[in-house]
């Protein structure tokens, strides 16, 4: 049983800018996505603020967001970086199956990474996370650099969208019509 006490803010910033992004992409009716909740049973609740203090994950999440761009189905997660190695064990296997079952019926999955020590969020495609995962697997690094990321995949805030990461997505649509 996985038990959340002090953690429970991690990414909350990251997931607030995307949050907001999301209700602008749907106020625009570019994009559905919708903000998957971590199931969770309460153990200790502070009685005059009413908060959670301590409580246990009912499941495994899946991941962050999931919902439809313009017909497209998509699914993807929000993780924060402190330095500029990023260590794949914040990528749960539960997820990569989930994010590869997702793929295999016509979906697109891919991770938002912000990067909080440069101050920069990046698009990473699947079949790179994947690529990342496999090395992993294989024996190579637990982790992979900021200097391995495509930089075309770099999100600029612009036009009042925090995260806007359909740019990204339009590009790694692009790359999987090349590849295909």
């Amino acid at each position: 049983m996985a038990t959340w006490k002090t953690r429970g803010l991690r990414g909350s910033t990251l997931e607030e800018l995307i949050n907001r992004t999301n209700e602008l992409y749907l106020e625009k009716g570019l994009a559905l996505i919708q903000k998957i909740p971590t199931p969770i049973t309460p153990l200790q609740i502070d009685k005059d603020s009413r908060h959670i203090t301590l409580a246990y994950f009912d499941q495994k999440s899946t991941v962050d967001y999931i919902g439809a761009v313009q017909g497209i189905p998509v699914c993807f997660d929000a993780k924060e970086c402190t330095s500029d190695t990023f260590a794949l064990q914040n990528i749960h296997p539960h997820q990569v199956e989930f994010m590869t079952q997702f793929e295999k019926q016509g979906g697109v999955s891919f991770l938002i990474l912000f990067y909080t020590v440069r101050n920069e969020l990046f698009y990473l495609p699947y079949r790179d996370m994947m690529r990342f995962w496999n090395r992993a697997q294989e024996g190579g690094r637990k982790s992979f650099r900021y200097e391995e990321l495509d930089q075309d995949y770099y999100i600029r805030p612009h036009h009042g969208y925090l995260v806007p990461y359909l740019d990204a997505l339009q590009i790694d649509l692009e790359a999987r019509e090349v590849d295909s």
